[in-house]
């Protein structure tokens, strides 16, 4: 893989599997402190509850020693330029973890740095996110080959790392979306190019019953993402009909399971229940952020 985790093509298709295997193991508990006298920065322009806690608590698990910066303390580009930040970071820590609005501020931030860095969240991708979904549905699946997941709502950075995740293991990602927030064409181009070595597909539609019909998986995320909240009011009109409900969920396969990378709204996205409901892996899915990224960061640090 890459020296860093901007995007999640900076993952060959073929380590994807061993990597969510080695996922699995620190979760079983099979590792030492190979972070032993290394610190991690974690830059946080975006409010966060599963991300810093989980990249927290997996730094420290494998003896590493995480430190924190939060919206107010960052000021990527404002208090201080993005080159001279990577700069400090580079020659005091072995590891930038960055939650940011801009994709651009981690591009120029691993231009200027010496360490790796790894992408928290940007308004492009989520590619950490998209890799403990990967974990949580080999560990459902047995299997990520020929996995059949079902997205219904906005062609955003959780979509976009997710069809690259997806269709990198050999799955098929269907995703519907209401005109005008779809996947843009190049995302749907470079996933279905980057999963094509494992026979990965990537495809997009309109009608949520077809996206979900025979899936394995369904997945949803919210329909207004923090900094769209002056649009929240145009979503919810244009994503009327693109709600996951038991009644969605019973055109999907018969032992299909529910993922949502929270929060939720439900009475939106999603109906009163749904993460609760006897399909909803959400719980899990949330907890192996942790274990993920701890595998993540094990590997571009040794």
């Amino acid at each position: 893989m890459n020296d860093s985790f901007l995007r999640f093509s900076d993952i060959h298709p073929g380590e994807i599997e061993p990597l969510v295997r080695r996922a699995i193991a620190i979760k079983s508990g099979e590792h030492g402190k190979p972070l032993a006298g290394k610190s991690a920065v974690l830059m946080f322009e975006k409010p966060s509850l599963r991300t810093k806690l989980s990249f927290w608590v997996g730094v420290e698990k494998l003896g590493g020693k995480p430190v924190y910066f939060g919206p107010e303390e960052v000021g990527l580009g404002k208090r201080e330029p993005v080159s001279d930040v990577a700069k400090v970071v580079s020659r005091m820590s072995q590891i930038a973890i960055i939650r940011t609005f801009a994709q651009d501020v981690l591009d120029e931030f691993s231009a200027a740095g010496s360490i790796p860095v790894v992408n928290a969240l940007s308004d492009f991708e989520h590619p950490c996110q998209a890799l403990a979904d990967v974990q949580t549905i080999f560990e459902h699946q047995g299997t990520l080959r020929g996995v059949r997941v079902g997205y219904v709502g906005d062609g955003n950075n959780v979509a976009r790392s997710l069809a690259y995740a997806v269709a990198g293991s050999g799955g098929h990602f269907v995703i519907a979306s209401p005109a005008g927030f779809e996947l843009d064409q190049d995302t749907l181009v470079g996933s279905s190019n980057y999963g094509s070595e494992l026979g990965g597909t990537v495809k997009q539609v309109r009608s949520p019953v077809e996206a979900v019909t025979g899936a394995d998986i369904v997945y949803t995320d919210v329909w207004a993402s923090m900094g769209q909240e002056s649009e929240a009011s145009t979503r919810m009109e244009a994503f009327s009909g693109y709600q996951v409900n038991p009644e969605l969920m019973s055109s999907a396969a018969s032992n299909v399971k529910f993922m949502h990378d929270m929060p939720a709204h439900p009475g939106e996205e999603v109906s009163e229940g749904m993460l609760e409901h006897p399909s909803s892996i959400a719980f899990e899915q949330a907890e192996n952020r942790l274990w993920a990224q701890a595998a993540l960061v094990e590997a571009l640090l040794t």
